[in-house]
């Protein structure tokens, strides 16, 4: 009986990570299938075509694999530190590599057709969300990747590492949601009030996406999906204590 309690835990938790999953990989598919049916397929030619880019690489970039990379904490967390660090990092650079393009995509569509830039608070939530996610790929390169920094430097810094992340996919998925009702009103604004199928389409992806959000915010925020610490990081818990709160490591 001892053991049910362990095992409907890990079924629990596999179950949420393949459903976070299935949301993620249907949410790009539909963006996919909105750009490509609805709005004319997609092109590297300063079109509209163009444009479509744009959504598909910030849903496949800043919110599926985001998620997806600070996800393998959880997935992986009985494997070796150092290699979960390594496929964390790999799959943020590929997110931001793919969101990169996709910025490059709307502002090379906006100069072919003269329409302005950053007007809008799609536009400005998007570019803030994107800065802050280099900035914080670039600084959590040099805490946890890079050999020499400090362990209680690193220790001091996890916390912010974590809320900064998880904030940032809320960023994404929320001007994500900006950005979808922005191009249906742009797109369809006569139809979009008599719930036309590409409208509907639309808005069950902005759904879904807040579901795949709350899926993983349920799955990085539970205690026993964490990744239970090693020897090696719990003395420097206690080292880290001693160093901000005084007295010997073996006080209370």
């Amino acid at each position: 009986m001892d053991d049910l309690g362990p095992r409907h835990s890990g079924s629990v938790f596999v179950g949420l990570v393949g459903t976070s999953q299935v949301l993620g990989l249907v949410s790009v598919v539909l963006t996919g299938v909105w750009m490509g049916h609805y709005r004319g397929g997609f092109a590297w030619d300063g079109s509209a075509q163009e444009f479509n880019l744009h959504p598909l690489c910030m849903v496949l970039g800043l919110i599926f694999l985001q998620g997806d990379a600070i996800l393998v904490y959880r997935v992986f967390r009985n494997e070796a530190k150092r290699n979960v660090k390594l496929l964390h990092g790999i799959i943020h650079l590929l997110a931001l590599i793919i969101s990169i393009v996709g910025i490059v995509a709307v502002f090379d569509f906006h100069r072919a057709a003269k329409i302005p830039d950053m007007y809008s608070l799609h536009s400005w939530c998007g570019m803030a969300t994107l800065v802050l996610f280099c900035v914080q790929w670039v600084i959590g390169l040099l805490f946890f990747l890079v050999p020499g920094m400090s362990s209680w430097l690193r220790s001091m810094y996890l916390p912010v590492h974590v809320f900064c992340g998880l904030t940032l996919l809320v960023m994404a998925i929320g001007t994500s949601l900006l950005g979808i009702t922005e191009k249906l009103l742009f797109s369809i604004t006569s139809a979009y009030s008599q719930f036309a199928p590409e409208g509907v389409l639309a808005n069950v992806l902005g759904i879904l996406l807040v579901f795949y959000g709350g899926v993983l915010g349920y799955l990085i925020t539970r205690e026993e999906y964490r990744r239970p610490p090693n020897p090696e990081e719990e003395s420097l818990s206690v080292h880290f204590k001693t160093l901000t709160e005084g007295g010997s490591p073996g006080s209370p």
